[in-house]
């Protein structure tokens, strides 16, 4: 079949999965699974091979990524559930200052955003903000808006979080140079979202009667929904609402269960690149730090500090971390969804049709994945969908150069800077965001959007720059 008709089809694929989640609002997972089937039999994948095709794809994504996902999703549900993630916050807004509150509460995000996903980490930090904006009767965007962006980000560019996890293995990078290069971004990306979200909130937004009402009391009459109200003292303290932590964990606890498998993987990477092979600290730091491994360390060292040693049970830890499975149960499929149609793409010849018109705009390729990215971000909404898709679609480009594992790194980098990138109506963390801190959608737009889009661009900027010199 000639290049242009399997471009063709591809041209057709992309659009059919776009208006099957947007205009149809079909699960990713099925709109992925149907495309990829749709496309491999237009581009004359044998029948008898179809299962195969799609088994392959599936099982060599999820082989990788199932239990990386699941077991992060474990981690953070303890780190939750035992009150850490309260504790967190609140140690650090202790440590920062009551002047610096939205930068801890930034660094907050920045931290728990890594082992827990984006929404869950809204869910539990929004209440602390809520208590911070009544205590110093200022507005709640002044909190809330840095410390979202900064879990979002962590949510974009890092593993164990899925779109970074199935970008990574798709492309063929290793997680440790993505962390290795990811935090210090990330850092430096949610350091630059603070200080623009500083900027935004100097101006107040109006809040929604009902949100208002929650954060600090009934309005007074006539008050228009600003900053003033009653039933919440000057003094008053702030105080997360956590389930089941009468004693939860300490600063250093938490931090440490987070650093653990960051640690591991990051070593794992530096014995693989710098120790002789047969060396036996070599052979002991590559099985340690698989992520899969280090994860597993991590989980088990949760459920016993943060668990056993604290008076739960086997049968509640066990409960606890099967209650994690059911929120990244459908996050897993869509990851593996992806992989199949990637797998599809490159058994029928259409990856190297695309890779071709890829290689002949000229672009570089970090400029390449970041724009595909942030385009199928800002068209479909979903982070992890822009990201697995656009893998997908660039993978056969990548191998035809010679990139160095630091470099695919930073390819997956700059793919996560464009999944960060144009968060707004079609992206259900949008309104997630807009609704808890009662944002209307223009004052969304303005504030959420734009700060999300310039923190994307930012970490590409950054990513281009650490190309110049890897």
């Amino acid at each position: 079949m000639s290049h242009n008709a399997l471009l063709a089809i591809a041209a057709v694929g992309v659009a059919l999965l776009l208006l099957m989640i947007i205009k149809a609002k079909i699960q990713p997972f099925v709109a992925l699974v149907v495309v990829s089937i749709g496309v491999a039999l237009a581009a004359g994948v044998p029948a008898a091979d179809l299962v195969a095709t799609i088994e392959e794809g599936m099982g060599s994504t999820l082989g990788h990524i199932a239990t990386i996902i699941a077991l992060g999703a474990m981690i953070g549900r303890i780190i939750e559930l035992s009150g850490g993630a309260a504790s967190l916050a609140h140690s650090l807004m202790e440590r920062f200052g009551e002047k610096r509150t939205p930068l801890a509460l930034t660094a907050a995000g920045f931290l728990l955003g890594i082992p827990v996903f984006f929404e869950v980490g809204l869910i539990i930090l929004m209440p602390i903000a809520y208590g911070v904006a009544r205590a110093s009767r200022k507005p709640l965007l002044v909190y809330a808006l840095p410390m979202g962006a900064a879990m979002l980000t962590v949510h974009a560019f890092l593993p164990p979080h899925p779109g970074a996890v199935a970008a990574a293995t798709t492309i063929g990078a290793d997680q440790g140079w993505v962390l290795l290069f990811g935090i210090p971004v990330t850092a430096v990306v949610i350091l630059l979202g603070h200080l623009l979200a500083k900027r935004m909130t100097r101006r107040e937004y109006p809040m929604t009667p009902d949100v208002y009402a929650k954060v600090f009391g009934e309005a007074v009459e006539g008050d228009g929904g600003g900053a003033r109200a009653e039933g919440a003292g000057e003094g008053a303290q702030p105080k997360a609402v956590v389930e089941g932590a009468e004693n939860p964990p300490s600063f250093g606890m938490v931090v440490s269960l987070i650093v653990t498998p960051i640690a591991l993987i990051l070593l794992g990477t530096i014995g693989t690149n710098f120790l002789p092979e047969g060396s036996a600290l070599r052979a002991v730091l590559t099985v340690l730090g698989a992520p899969m491994v280090a994860l597993l360390i991590a989980a088990a060292l949760a459920a016993y500090f943060l668990g056993a040693r604290r008076g739960w049970s086997m049968g509640h830890i066990s409960e606890v971390m099967g209650s994690a499975l059911p929120g990244v149960a459908m996050v897993i499929l869509v990851a593996g969804a992806g992989g199949v149609f990637g797998k599809v793409l490159v058994k029928t010849g259409i990856g190297d049709a695309v890779a071709d018109v890829l290689d002949r705009t000229g672009l570089p390729l970090l400029a390449l994945a970041f724009a595909m990215t942030m385009l199928l971000r800002a068209v479909q909404g979903s982070t992890t969908v822009a990201l697995v898709t656009t893998a997908g679609l660039i993978t056969p480009l990548l191998q035809r150069t010679d990139l160095s594992p630091q470099q695919l790194a930073l390819v997956c980098l700059a793919m996560g800077a464009g999944g960060l990138s144009v968060s707004h109506i079609n992206d259900a963390g949008y309104w997630m965001f807009t609704r808890l801190v009662g944002l209307e959608v223009g004052d969304g737009l303005r504030t959420w959007t734009v700060l999300t889009t310039v923190m994307g661009v930012a970490g590409f900027l950054l990513t281009g720059a650490l190309w110049l010199v890897v």
